[in-house]
């Protein structure tokens, strides 16, 4: 592994105009980093990633590299690029072990961050590197959000994101409460109330987009980001039909091999897959067929009934009368995208949303109400992992320079009570009786 590595770097021709850190969301200074790795500087070069992306055992693993850092390198225009990923990988993953630091001072301040997911984790990172005593609220059990429950194992392994709930989180001191939706029980005038100062809201798109299509609600029918979260809870028989030819809708079909399955084919309304190169050519490899220009008219319990798919002239794709067909099947997963959930939003006054249901921001996050700020997928939409780390730094910073312009926060309404210590002495007497 290492001399690969190594073998990856020497091929990096220190530009002085590095078209592959252009090509980064989030611009990480790749020839200094090689640069490092080859003067024998690992532990360097992994600070400078850390400090730069603090998902980026994450990123070297999922990003879309052949249309970002390794898409730009030059080396690329006539012979193979520079391999990043596995450079970052390598090092990331090898100075993650030595990550044992605790959290900073504590500057008094409070702050709440909703979703555990690539936005929140880093916005939560950034304030507590700051001071911060920071609190991240999830509606799952365990960190991660989409990286976890929409990333299959086999792409992004549990441990690497276990490692960074460990280094990242608990030794940070930032605390995790999970299967808590903020919304139902608990609002976001409730954290105010408790004395958090500014609340990042970074809940991802959990609810699936439907065809609505006749047939969707059968047994044997699932959306790719239920099936995802728990992929062995299914059981969706041996010949599959996914509806759709994203980058989910190929992680999977890919799982659905791996839990089974003997005939999995993509469906697509046009001719053009639109998954990266990479993640579609790792499906096809495995065995996933492609049914391409055609509309889903109709789910049955044997099978889907597509048609021929024709555009309009306003762009819209619909189905040629006359050519449907019945494709026998055993299981369909829907993989159309996801939308927002809406409980947050009708739970919190004073806070504006377009007609998509994302929250509306500015280019720092500043949500229509002051101290609530957005990023990644609950603001933009559905965005990769980097994409989600770049835009949540600026907002992280933003909320770093809210929370200095407002008074230090009063801890509680009853500062001077008195402490009963009686319980705990109550307690070892009945043990003892």
């Amino acid at each position: 592994m290492a001399l690969h590595v190594m073998e990856e770097a020497n091929r990096c021709l220190g530009c002085k105009k590095p078209r592959c850190q252009e090509g980064c969301p989030i611009h990480t200074n790749i020839p200094e980093v090689i640069r490092l790795l080859k003067d024998g500087r690992l532990n360097d070069a992994g600070w400078m990633l850390f400090e730069n992306n603090p998902l980026t055992t994450v990123c070297a693993l999922v990003c879309n590299h052949e249309n970002q850092c390794e898409g730009h390198c030059i080396r690329g225009i006539k012979d193979t690029p520079v391999h990043f990923s596995v450079i970052e990988s390598y090092i990331s993953s090898t100075y993650a072990n030595q990550m044992v630091k605790g959290p900073a001072p504590s500057n008094g301040r409070k702050a709440a961050v909703i979703g555990a997911g690539p936005a929140g984790i880093t916005v939560a990172i950034i304030l507590a590197r700051y001071g911060y005593k920071v609190t991240i609220f999830d509606s799952r059990d365990k960190v991660g959000g989409v990286m976890r429950y929409g990333i299959p194992d086999f792409r992004l392994p549990d441990s690497v994101l276990d490692d960074l709930a460990y280094r990242h989180l608990e030794l940070k001191g930032i605390e995790f409460r999970p299967n808590t939706y903020i919304g139902s029980a608990i609002t976001i005038d409730d954290l105010f109330r408790d004395g958090y100062q500014s609340i990042f809201v970074g809940a991802g798109l959990w609810r699936p987009r439907k065809l609505n299509i006749r047939g969707e609600s059968l047994g044997h029918v699932t959306y790719a980001i239920n099936y995802l979260a728990n992929p062995s809870a299914f059981k969706l028989g041996e010949r599959i039909m996914v509806i759709g030819t994203g980058n989910s809708a190929m992680d999977c079909a890919r799982t659905a091999i791996r839990q089974g399955a003997r005939y999995v084919h993509c469906v697509n309304l046009t001719d053009k897959i639109t998954a990266s190169q990479y993640e579609s050519s790792y499906a096809k490899l495995e065995g996933v067929g492609f049914i391409m220009n055609k509309c889903t008219v109709e789910i049955r319990e044997d099978g889907v009934i597509l048609a021929d798919s024709c555009i309009g002239e306003d762009g819209k794709i619909t189905p040629v009368k006359g050519t449907e067909k019945l494709y026998p099947c055993t299981g369909v997963i829907i993989a159309v995208s996801q939308g927002a959930e809406s409980n947050l939003v009708t739970s919190t006054k004073n806070i504006d949303t377009s007609k998509a249901g994302l929250l509306t921001v500015d280019e720092d996050g500043h949500t229509s109400r002051p101290g609530v700020f957005a990023a990644g997928d609950a603001a933009s939409g559905a965005r990769t992992v980097v994409e989600a780390v770049a835009n949540s730094k600026r907002v992280a910073e933003a909320m770093h320079e809210y929370m200095q312009t407002l008074p230090m926060p009063v801890t509680t309404d009853y500062p001077d009570v008195p402490v009963d210590d009686t319980l705990d002495a109550s307690a070892q007497t009945e043990q003892i009786i």
